[in-house]
């Protein structure tokens, strides 16, 4: 892909090291890019990693998961999107391992992260761990990733309630994380619906965002003292970076127990999508090659002038004609095709940060 200074979305971000005095061992990255220079489709990739691990280790772990995830996708063409996620998480899971076995004062080390890559109009997401990613869509907010925590896997066995999980003792046990030995397993389900499968959830990858759209990455400093309603309302009455400082602001005020990290992207309400040509899918999924749209259109132009000419002969008097006239068709015109017009991309300014959760390997959950 070739980088760009500008993003066809408006983006905010911030990150805070929380209350607790402790390190910030979160970590963000998000970056502009074209597909190609023929296509000049756009692209946004925004991650959130929450590190952990002691002596600066944790902050060590999602640096290395945002650089080797950015890069990877950077170096792609973007062809297949979820093959390509999966690839540099796995790859960022087993540097973070290799990092962690070859520093003694790095051991055990692991990160979170959570990938939203937005291509033209089309939205793709991938997660490990308990970083979240919220789509704030027609005034209803609803999370879109699935946490990997035990108090997750014991509300989906019946075990506890998700009232009594908020403040459950082992709510910051984590299931899956960047860093283990085993290779990292990227969560792709994109839940619209509480009653989907995870099939359906998984077919949800590529779905087309609409004007208004809003995506919110965040690590679980802020969801753990911050409630859905209360981003929800944030981001539909401030402005993008207001709503995510106040988010903030609200989180310390509560104690502010963990770092805080927030990524927010928003789709324009009167953004013009690119073009549609042969890499850019229609809502059915199906490619739409140009050529044939403008055959079709000269193929119609075409008939219908057939049919003026035919509509006017016939209803002409009738007129036997002498041996020396001769009759002249009539030429038609056809209109001139109209070029599609180019719409400049909403600027925004892309945020580099400066470079928690507890990292406990559990049994499956029991009451």
């Amino acid at each position: 892909m070739i980088p760009s200074e500008r993003s066809h979305l408006f983006l905010a971000a911030t990150t805070h090291p929380g209350m607790s005095g402790k390190n910030n061992e979160d970590n963000y990255a998000v970056s502009a890019h074209w597909v190609n220079e023929k296509d000049r489709i756009p692209s946004v990739l925004a991650i959130v990693a929450d590190g952990v691990g002691g002596h600066r280790a944790g902050e060590v772990a999602s640096e290395i998961a945002t650089e080797t995830i950015s890069q990877i996708v950077s170096q792609s063409d973007a062809a297949n999107p979820e093959e390509i996620l999966k690839f540099a998480i796995v790859q960022a899971g087993q540097a973070v391992n290799e990092q962690s076995e070859a520093n003694e004062g790095q051991q055990g080390m692991g990160s979170t992260c959570a990938c939203v890559w937005v291509i033209g109009e089309q939205l793709y997401t991938a997660s490990v761990g308990d970083s979240r990613i919220y789509l704030v869509r027609e005034g209803k907010i609803r999370q879109i990733t699935i946490d990997h925590t035990w108090v997750q896997e014991a509300i989906e066995h019946g075990i506890i309630t998700p009232d009594q999980a908020r403040n459950h003792p082992r709510a910051h046990v984590i299931r899956r994380y960047l860093g283990s030995k085993k290779p990292t397993e990227p969560d792709f389900r994109l839940r619209m619906t509480s009653e989907e499968t995870d099939e359906e959830s998984l077919a949800n990858q590529g779905m087309e965002l609409i004007p208004g759209d809003q995506i919110l990455l965040c690590s679980d400093g802020l969801t753990d003292l911050v409630d859905d309603q209360e981003i929800q309302d944030l981001l539909q009455t401030r402005d993008l970076q207001d709503a995510l400082d106040h988010m903030v602001h609200i989180a310390n005020g509560r104690g502010g127990h963990d770092n805080i990290t927030i990524v927010s992207l928003q789709v324009p309400e009167t953004q013009v999508m690119p073009v549609v040509n042969e890499k850019t899918k229609s809502k059915n999924g199906k490619k739409v090659r140009w050529q044939t749209l403008v055959a079709l259109g000269l193929l119609l132009i075409i008939l219908t002038g057939l049919s003026v000419v035919v509509f006017l002969y016939s209803s002409s008097p009738v007129s036997v004609p002498t041996p020396t006239a001769s009759m002249t068709p009539t030429q038609t015109e056809l209109p001139t095709e109209i070029p599609p017009s180019e719409t400049s991309l909403p600027t925004a300014t892309l945020t580099s940060p400066p470079p928690t959760l507890t990292l406990e390997p559990s049994d499956t959950p029991s009451p």
